[in-house]
């Protein structure tokens, strides 16, 4: 895992916390984009080398939604930039980690993205990301 690509953030409401992180971070969203596939919008900001990904729920039953309903707004994953995600995926499933899907998935910000389960990681959702070329 070569860095913090991003750290990402349940919100109930996108527009209302992009101008909350606007006015914080003394920065604009520089993307908004729709994921589909998981039922999340996504809103996304720099702040000097990092980035912040707010994420708010489009359908009731998504992951973020189920997410918001049980711990409420907050910090929901941490992700790390990886230059092979398939290579980084094996090598975790060979160290006992349980990932939530078995192949990369098309994610927000040009990225493929895989999860791994918190129970194996103290509690905390780890994404990886692999920026698509």
């Amino acid at each position: 895992m070569n860095k913090i690509e991003h750290i990402g953030i349940a919100v109930k409401d996108i527009d209302i916390s992009c101008n909350l992180y606007e006015k914080l971070l003394g920065t604009t969203c520089y993307k908004k984009e729709e994921v589909v596939s998981e039922g999340v919008n996504t809103a996304f900001f720099k702040s000097g080398i990092n980035k912040i990904e707010l994420l708010s729920a489009t359908t009731s039953d998504s992951p973020i939604a189920k997410f918001l309903e049980k711990k409420g707004e907050g910090i929901h994953h941490i992700a790390f930039d990886v230059d092979d995600i398939s290579v980084e995926m094996e090598r975790l499933k060979a160290e006992g980690f349980v990932l939530l899907n078995e192949v990369p998935k098309l994610g927000a910000d040009n990225k493929l993205v895989c999860f791994v389960h918190p129970k194996g990681t103290n509690g905390v959702l780890v994404e990886l990301c692999q920026e698509i070329r």
